[in-house]
């Protein structure tokens, strides 16, 4: 017989999966990994130049794409935001082969954190995958994506020395030296996602206790099939 059991700490690990998932995706595909200091978009006239004298802006630079500001036909200049990669074949000065293996690695890790998201709401009815808890399968895959996202957020300021990094940041950017960039919110936002990643993989542990407790034994014993432990 199917038993759905929801428990508070079940309820908590399904939803802190669903938002680290969810939370490093944004982190990823959001350009503002680095920020650059404040410059004024290039300008085509001087009467143009008079006017917009006090307008400045800071280019910013994620793992695949970019931010800037873009002369438009009307003498406008309107932010622009797109990938900067075109294939995985691009040379390294322009693409760093250290952002391409953090990409892969944060890529692999979002994929395991979502296989993780089905199997936490699969948990409530069901207890075991090929004989294995499917808790204690998924608190390991979230380990591991985990460690995933520490090696990608390794890798990524490994790649500042590139002349991508040293046109947003200056001449001074090397590896894991900024230059005069600073870090913008979506690189403390894929730290803090790693973090909760691995809190994710403790309470694994603790939804999978809640799951076969007395409590939820004596709601089996008096035959019900729906059981919420809040």
């Amino acid at each position: 017989m199917c038993y759905v059991i929801v428990t508070s700490r079940t309820l908590l690990w399904t939803l802190l999966t669903i938002a680290t998932s969810l939370a490093m995706v944004a982190a990823v595909i959001t350009p503002s990994w680095l920020i650059g200091p404040p410059r004024k978009p290039g300008l085509r006239s001087r009467t143009h130049t008079e006017t917009n004298s006090d307008e400045m802006y800071s280019p910013t630079l994620g793992i695949y794409n970019r931010c800037t500001k873009l002369h438009k036909v009307d003498q406008l200049f309107t932010d622009s935001c797109a990938p900067f990669v075109t294939s995985f074949g691009m040379p390294s000065q322009e693409f760093p082969n250290f952002w391409k293996a953090a990409l892969i690695f944060f890529a692999f890790g979002i994929a395991l954190m979502v296989f993780t998201v089905f199997t936490s709401v699969l948990g409530c009815c069901i207890r075991s995958i090929v004989k294995k808890s499917i808790f204690t399968i998924s608190g390991t895959v979230q380990a591991i994506a985990g460690l995933l996202f520490i090696l990608g957020l390794v890798l990524y300021p490994a790649g500042w020395g590139s002349t991508r990094v040293q046109l947003v940041c200056g001449e001074n950017a090397q590896p894991f030296l900024l230059g005069d960039c600073m870090l913008g919110w979506a690189f403390y936002l894929a730290i803090g996602s790693t973090i909760i990643t691995f809190v994710c993989s403790v309470l694994s542990i603790q939804a999978e206790i809640s799951t076969s407790s007395d409590k939820v034994q004596d709601e089996i014993l008096e035959g019900k099939n729906l059981i919420c432990l809040l």
